[in-house]
């Protein structure tokens, strides 16, 4: 017949009690860190891998086939990243991007939608501007010269400084252009956006 001493009863109790414990105390600190580590964030990637160096990660939106994030190789234009997101759409307006632009970490390269024909024509007609701001960040030398109180050397400048910068974070970046002071910074903040 079996031992029925309470004693040893009452260790063989003890012992499975710490046990369940144990494994309670182990299964729900593996819980706790399972689910307080973020879901990961899915990428398109470029050449099939995580973000390693020598890579930039853009978002490319707008009027292209297949807009996403792409990781392209660092010094990869915007033409590159307009091409890995299976290029423009015929609505596209490539006129109002730098397509030799850059690419920077982090930045997105928004294609606009072409606008209506016979709209740009007669608001030039009419002698009025346009009421849509510009992009600081992808607007052309020829936009930038519309621009009440920036001329062509000025409009030269502000893209020398986007190219040497990596583009502007905030319109009043433009203060550190020659020839730009508080009184023109002020009449442009309207007529641009990032």
């Amino acid at each position: 017949m079996l031992d029925r001493d309470p004693r040893r009863l009452a260790a063989w109790a003890g012992g499975a009690l710490v046990l369940v414990v144990l494994a309670a105390w182990y299964l729900s600190h593996t819980r706790t860190a399972a689910d307080a580590a973020p879901p990961p964030v899915p990428t398109i990637a470029v050449e099939g891998g995580a973000e390693r160096d020598g890579k930039v990660a853009v978002d490319v939106a707008g009027e292209v086939e297949q807009p996403g994030v792409y990781m392209l190789p660092s010094g990869a234009r915007v033409e590159d990243a307009l091409e890995r997101a299976g290029g423009p759409t015929r609505k596209a307006d490539l006129t109002q991007i730098n397509r030799a632009a850059k690419l920077e970490d982090g930045r997105q390269v928004l294609v606009p939608v072409r606008a209506p024909k016979g709209t740009a024509p007669a608001a030039a007609a009419a002698g009025t501007t346009p009421q849509q701001p510009l992009n600081l960040n992808t607007a052309t030398l020829e936009q930038l010269d519309t621009l009440d109180g920036v001329g062509p050397a000025t409009a030269q400048k502000i893209l020398e400084y986007r190219e040497q910068h990596g583009g502007f974070t905030s319109i009043e970046e433009l203060d550190q252009i020659p020839g730009i002071g508080e009184k023109r910074l002020a009449a442009l903040r309207e007529r641009l956006q990032l």
